[in-house]
């Protein structure tokens, strides 16, 4: 269609004006040509001609403002929900059904008019927004999903960093225990590339915040996962998590002047470059290895993994299959929001300056300290009632040095010593007695094999307290099931009763027997044992002796 707008009805189709909004400007206009006395009927008929309204509609409108001083239109008479029904929906969760019989039930006798469910139901759409309607429902969880969030303006690489913790709903197998991972990263807002990451095999604390961030300031090779993106930001967003708001944390980045700002407690809109990029990784990678627990299920009831026969990948796996994905992620995932450049691209095509911390003090700065200043004996630097020992400390044990320790939280097998008068770095020490790979080994599953006797013991006593009733249909007292005979009652009885006994018993009031005479006892054996008879034992009836060879009757016959 080519020249003007189509005509419709012999007028063009312009855009069309509200009639509340038209009748509130007429009328404004024609109240002004009519106090300088340059009203006319040429201007009523514009008026109504642009708003699609007749002549003498303006005419009333210019009557009512005249005589009454009222610009817009009487309200209709119309039921609202007021106060008082909105604390009712409230208390019925938005069952606008149930505060209508309520209602009903209210005015039975009284005379008084019910508005119809249709009503107000109307009502409630009509003056409740839909975050309001789900509110009621959902509560505020379900309100927030309707609300509306700002857009920070983008600003320029290291302005300002995100962190954050990220459960991997995965299972891999940490020597031969399934557990969930957890991923502790930091991300640019400006440029949305990685700077760092650490990955533990259980909930994180500061130890996993302080390994993250020492990745995240220093710069890394450019064939490194995380290419040459780091620095000192200007500021660190985080959430209100203890861990991240620790003394530890605020210390280590307090010392290049790095401000932290925690945002509003369960608002991760706040924070929405990290908690995009833990969306961007659930659905990207997570969703795709072995074991993922958020897939879809075939039935209604949650599936059962202990049912799962799928080879779990190993923790180390899943650690270089994660730090490959932030390599793609840094390095080939493209943005809209950047312009169809790779976080990369967009960190190295951004000119302002990075500034980088002191490689060999950073380190030193992400570590907790250890309080008051120790003495260097022979024996080494004790330190939480242990001792630890270092190469370094050969030839200035007892010579009077203080030193002063350093340590990353939860990693007590290794501290760093300092000089306590100078600061100075002297060296690592390692604990002097560590149990050996094997012992650590056992210990674990001697914890974990009483873990699991106490929850076997929990749960058979939680079976025994379990008592199941009969379904009732009225207002009367169920019937407790499981009704057993006085025989299987006398028989269960005495059963504990043995158990408990043996339970009690004690286990060298009896020694075991002898083992056979063909056996090599070792004497520390043979001594626990109870004398047993020789293997064949001579007839009452022949005199014992050693040429006897086998045990025969009075009449010389075998036995």
């Amino acid at each position: 269609m080519s020249g003007d707008a189509a005509d419709i009805g012999g007028k063009s189709a312009g855009p069309v004006v509200p009639v509340g909004l038209a009748r509130r400007q007429a009328v404004d206009r024609l109240l002004a040509l009519d106090a300088t006395g340059a009203l006319t009927t040429s201007h009523v008929r514009l008026v109504a001609d642009g708003a699609g309204v007749s002549l003498r509609t303006v005419w009333r409108w210019l009557a009512a403002a005249r005589a009454e001083g009222r610009v817009d239109a009487l309200p209709r008479g119309r039921f609202t929900v007021t106060a008082e029904v909105h604390a009712r929906l409230v208390l019925w969760c938005g069952n606008a059904a149930a505060v209508h019989r309520e209602l009903q039930a209210e005015a039975e006798g009284t005379g008084e008019g019910v508005p119809s469910l249709a009503t107000l139901q109307r009502a409630v759409r009509r003056d409740l927004s839909p975050g309001q309607r789900a509110a009621l429902a959902g509560g505020e969880r379900a309100r927030r999903r309707h609300d509306v969030h700002l857009r920070r303006p983008r600003q320029w690489r290291n302005a300002c960093w995100e962190g954050d913790h990220k459960h991997v709903p995965v299972q891999v197998d940490l020597d031969g225990e399934l557990v969930f991972p957890w991923v502790t990263w930091f991300i640019d807002c400006a440029t949305n590339a990685v700077t760092g990451a650490a990955v533990t095999p259980h909930q994180p604390s500061r130890d996993a915040i302080l390994a993250a961030l020492r990745i995240a300031l220093s710069r890394d090779e450019p064939g490194g996962p995380y290419g040459p993106v780091g620095g000192l930001p200007s500021l660190v967003r985080i959430d209100r998590g203890q861990d991240f708001l620790s003394r530890t944390v605020g210390a280590a980045l307090g010392t290049f002047a790095i401000p932290v700002h925690s945002v509003e407690a369960y608002a991760p809109h706040l924070k929405g470059t990290v908690e995009n990029l833990n969306r961007c990784a659930q659905r990207m990678l997570f969703a795709s290895l072995p074991r993922y627990t958020h897939e879809p299920a075939a039935t209604v009831r949650p599936a059962d993994r202990s049912k799962d026969t799928t080879p779990p990948l190993a923790f180390i796996a899943f650690v270089e299959i994660l730090l490959e994905w932030v390599s793609w992620w840094n390095a080939e995932h493209t943005s809209a929001e950047l312009g169809g450049l790779t976080p990369l691209a967009a960190w190295q095509a951004d000119a302002t300056p990075i500034q980088d911390a002191d490689p060999g003090l950073l380190w030193a700065f992400t570590l907790e300290g250890g309080g008051r200043a120790r003495a260097l004996t022979s024996s080494g630097v004790r330190w939480r009632g242990r001792y630890y020992i270092g190469e370094w400390m050969q030839g200035l044990a007892d010579a009077g040095l203080r030193v002063t320790v350093r340590y990353l939280p939860h990693h007590d097998h290794e501290i760093e010593v300092f000089d306590a008068g100078t600061d100075a770095y002297l060296g690592p020490a390692h604990l002097a007695d560590e149990a050996t790979a094997e012992q650590r080994a056992a210990l674990r599953r001697s914890r974990t094999a009483e873990k699991r006797r106490l929850a076997r013991a929990l749960a058979a006593a939680d079976r025994k307290r379990r008592e199941r009733y009969a379904a009732v249909t009225t207002a009367v007292q169920p019937q407790r099931l499981g009704a057993v005979t006085e025989t299987e009652a006398r028989d269960e009885l005495a059963s504990s009763a043995q158990a408990d006994l043996s339970r009690l018993a004690l286990p060298d009031l009896i020694p075991p027997a002898a083992p056979p005479p063909e056996w090599r006892t070792p004497p520390s054996l043979a001594a626990r044992t109870r004398h047993a008879l020789p293997p064949n034992p001579p007839s009452r009836h022949s005199p014992p002796g050693p040429d006897t060879a086998a045990d025969t009757t009075s009449e010389g016959e075998p036995r």
